[in-house]
């Protein structure tokens, strides 16, 4: 039993924000609300910190199966548990693909022994994610996925995007797509413009991922399919999602800390700043936090991309695209967002809580009876993020020796406490 005691409790989902108590007994919330007493519980000091409902990530990879020297699933799940995160949703571009039941239950299987977080995996639109047919969709729901995806490449065309979400949509599921015209992509390895030009990289265009997403939108129009966007990065991207939700479209999407804290301009020949979509231009920046405190974007998502060391220091044209991203994600999102005064904190706690949780159709509150995932953190605590410190296997951040003022504080997962700082 916990007693988390003094706390500014904020519930997007009640609008609930007020110093409170929060009672744990076993793996659910027994009771919130003030002076609470439980004389056998023990007391976790939270007068300091806010109390959320447990943050969710649906974007990150977990690597195994096929690639266990970048991550496993359990140091996956120790670093999203430092993070904060208290579930966390593995892309299929594992080895295999997670493209059937077995996969599915291999994930979910290894997820219950490293007892870290709670891991949702989302499995494949296609077979082998080839962008052929259609995976084996309603096996793996069974099997316990909450999504599916080709993430690392775009759902090949119009006719297999149509069938994805009219199928998707009897099973109550969300296609979620990485968006970009690979005809445009080719041999691209960071944002076009001033800066890829000066440092003779080639570019790709943000046109590369609007068109996409565009052409997405329409199919949604088109079947009623539930459709999100992941890791959007550009204005216009935003501009078509803003539409599609005015128009009453079951429309979402998803931002990661990289695309709203860098920019192209801050792109050097370090393969950290390498991923995909690539760093954008200072315009879609401001872009993606307008979108962020407009409502506009639903989540916030790391994107958590692991790669080990002899991968990524190679020259930047030949590095794989990806960074971690899970212990920076809280720390970036207080500075970039709150310390600035862009968002506000109920916001902020939306962004990792009940937004991440529509898209993929579970609920978050705190509240009496509900399962005991909780986030404490602090918006003060001074700290540096080191990547050699990281529970991750890897170390590919370009924000290594970054200092912070704000940071996860304790993480509860069913009751029991998978990180205390």
């Amino acid at each position: 039993m916990l007693l988390i005691k003094n706390g500014r409790v904020i519930d997007p989902a009640s609008g609930t924000d007020a110093k409170l108590d929060v009672l744990v007994d076993g793996d659910r919330i027994a009771s919130v609300g003030p002076n609470l007493q439980a004389p056998s519980a023990e007391v976790i000091d939270a007068s300091k910190w806010i109390v959320a409902p447990g943050f969710i990530d649906i974007h990150c990879h977990l690597r195994e199966p096929g690639d266990e020297s970048s991550e496993t699933i359990e140091t996956g799940a120790r670093a999203a548990a430092r993070s904060g995160f208290t579930a966390v949703c593995p892309m299929p571009n594992t080895r295999p693909v997670n493209d059937n039941a077995s996969v599915t239950r291999f994930i979910v299987d290894r997820a219950a022994q490293a007892a870290a977080v709670r891991v949702w995996p989302i499995g494949a639109v296609s077979a082998s994610s080839h962008g052929e047919s259609l995976a084996e969709i309603a096996a793996m729901k069974q099997a316990g996925i909450v999504a599916v995806s080709d993430d690392g490449h775009p759902v090949a065309n119009a006719k297999l995007m149509r069938q994805a979400l009219e199928y998707c949509r009897t099973l109550e599921l969300p296609v979620i797509d990485h968006c970009e015209d690979s005809s445009l992509f080719a041999g691209a390895v960071m944002r076009e413009g001033a800066n890829s030009v000066r440092l003779g990289l080639r570019g790709m265009p943000a046109a590369t991922e609007s068109i996409c997403v565009a052409r997405d939108v329409q199919v949604a129009a088109l079947t009623g399919g539930r459709l999100h966007i992941a890791h959007l990065s550009a204005a216009e991207s935003l501009a078509h999602v803003r539409q599609a939700k005015a128009n009453g479209l079951p429309v979402t999407c998803e931002v990661t800390p990289h695309h709203f804290t860098l920019t192209d301009e801050d792109v050097t020949y370090d393969s950290c700043f390498k991923v995909n979509p690539p760093i954008a231009s200072r315009a879609d920046r401001e872009a993606l936090l307008e979108g962020l405190a407009d409502g506009t974007v639903d989540a916030i998502a790391t994107d958590h991309a692991p790669h080990e060391p002899a991968r990524k220091d190679v020259e930047f044209d030949r590095a794989p695209f990806g960074m971690i991203g899970f212990e920076t994600a809280l720390a970036l999102a207080i500075d970039e967002l709150y310390h600035s005064g862009r968002v506000g904190l109920s916001r902020h706690v939306e962004l990792f809580t009940t937004g991440p949780a529509r898209v993929i159709g579970k609920t978050r509150r705190l509240a009496e009876g509900e399962p005991a995932d909780l986030s404490l953190f602090s918006l003060d605590h001074p700290w540096t993020f080191r990547s050699e410190e990281s529970a991750s296997r890897s170390r590919n951040s370009p924000f290594d020796n970054r200092p912070f003022r704000g940071a996860p504080m304790m993480t509860v997962v069913a009751g029991r406490i998978a990180f205390r700082r």
